[in-house]
Parts: structure tokens; sequence; C-alpha cells
């Protein structure tokens, strides 16, 4: 099996284990009551795979993205940015103050 492909596969088995913690500790705490809502319920197992299994989709993608990018060779030099070609000074602008009979011919026209 490609490297690759194990890879994903382990990412992914590390992310529906924190989802089901994640799933564990919402029931746990009772997240706007979630552990009366689902033990009350006939569906209420159906429910939390189906929080398991969503949570699972996010956290083994988000997982695999984090591994992936973190596998990024470093570069060795300095790390500055772009450097600024062009100092910038501010200029003087002269505003000339409109009078009153400029105004009122803008408005009608």
């Amino acid at each position: 099996m490609p490297k690759l492909v194990k890879l994903y596969i382990k990412n992914v088995v590390i992310g529906f284990a924190i989802a089901a913690g994640f799933v564990a500790m919402l029931l746990w705490f009772n997240v706007m009551n979630l552990w009366g809502l689902v033990s009350q319920s006939s569906d209420g197992i159906l429910a939390v795979f189906l929080l398991w299994f969503m949570n699972g989709i996010v956290f083994a993608g988000v997982q695999f993205a984090w591994v992936i990018m973190a596998m990024a060779q470093k570069d060795s030099g300095p790390r500055g940015g772009t450097p600024i070609a062009h100092s910038f000074e501010p200029i003087r602008v002269k505003a000339e103050a409109s009078s009153t009979k400029n105004r009122q011919s803008q408005r009608r026209g």
C-alpha cells in the first residue's frame, strides 16, 4: 500500500477518535441538554452515531490537512517578506473651498 494511503488511513482513524472524544464530552457535560434528549428518545443511538460520524468527517479532514501542511520543507534563510522598493513621502495638496454659487448650480444641474 502506498505511503500516502497509509498516512490518510492513519489520520482518518485519529480524526474519528478525536470526534468520539468530542461527542463524549458533549454528552458528559450535557451541552444544550443533549444527554437528556438522547437518553429519552427511541432514536437516541442513531442521533449519537450521526453526530459522531459527521464530526468524524470534519475532524479527519482537518487532521489530514494539518499533517500534509506540516510536511512542507522549511526554508533555511530568513523570512523577511517582500522588501520595499520605494519610500513613500507625503505631499501637500492644495484644497480650494468652492463658493456657494458653484454648489447651488451643481445641485440644479
